[in-house]
């Protein structure tokens, strides 16, 4: 299975060609700004041959981010006449920090709002830093906001393990959408996944007429 892999969710695009477990090709660059003028190289230089499929990042994350990659891989799989994947932050996060026995693992990912987007093994919800849940076992944390939560859960006495994943790499974005091909995860479709409303906002007293 040849897998085209998208990233641009966060501090980093990444672009990546993998097959069966083998990253043939990758690409990775730090992003905080751009990412849709970096990320479409990217994919072109990893690219050979025809895809069985393309997998994407839906976030949460980056607002332009996400819609950028999400808008490439799905112009890519049209064009080859593939299927395009979701994949959640949390899922590729949690293929780089792999098994590891006994602890629930958890993703910490920094909203930019004074908050942090908690996933708890699917379980996706905003929460503040001091209103964070007391785990109920051992726990590895990843994500952007790791180190701040592990501090937080540790000060209070939870068993916490941190972990030095950060970002998604598309090498783990495209073994999370193999699970799903495989039947072994849910489906998702290639759709930005918002947690928090976005901040743009319509004025008050709506939208001005178009210009005659």
């Amino acid at each position: 299975m040849l897998i085209l892999a998208l990233d641009a969710a966060l501090a980093r695009c990444s672009a990546a060609l993998w097959r069966d477990g083998e990253v043939l090709a990758e690409r990775m660059a730090a992003a905080g700004r751009g990412h849709a003028k970096l990320l479409a190289p990217m994919a072109q230089q990893v690219l050979s041959g025809v895809p069985d499929a393309v997998a994407v990042t839906i976030g949460p994350g980056s607002f332009t981010g996400l819609r950028a990659a999400i808008a490439l891989a799905q112009g890519l799989a049209a064009g080859a006449g593939v299927a395009v994947l979701g994949v959640t932050v949390a899922e590729a996060l949690r293929e780089q920090v792999g098994p590891l026995r006994g602890r629930a693992p958890w993703v910490a990912i920094d909203n930019r709002r004074g908050r942090i987007f908690l996933d708890r093994d699917g379980d996706l919800a905003p929460v503040a830093l001091d209103g964070l849940p007391v785990p109920g076992g051992p726990v590895v944390v990843a994500g952007d906001a790791a180190i701040a939560v592990a501090a937080w859960l540790a000060a209070r006495g939870g068993d916490v393990r941190l972990s030095d994943a950060r970002l998604p790499r598309a090498r783990d974005v495209a073994a999370a959408a193999a699970r799903q091909l495989a039947g072994e995860a849910p489906m998702r479709e290639a759709q930005p996944l918002y947690v928090d409303p976005p901040e743009a906002r319509l004025p008050a007293g709506g939208l001005r007429p178009a210009p005659r």
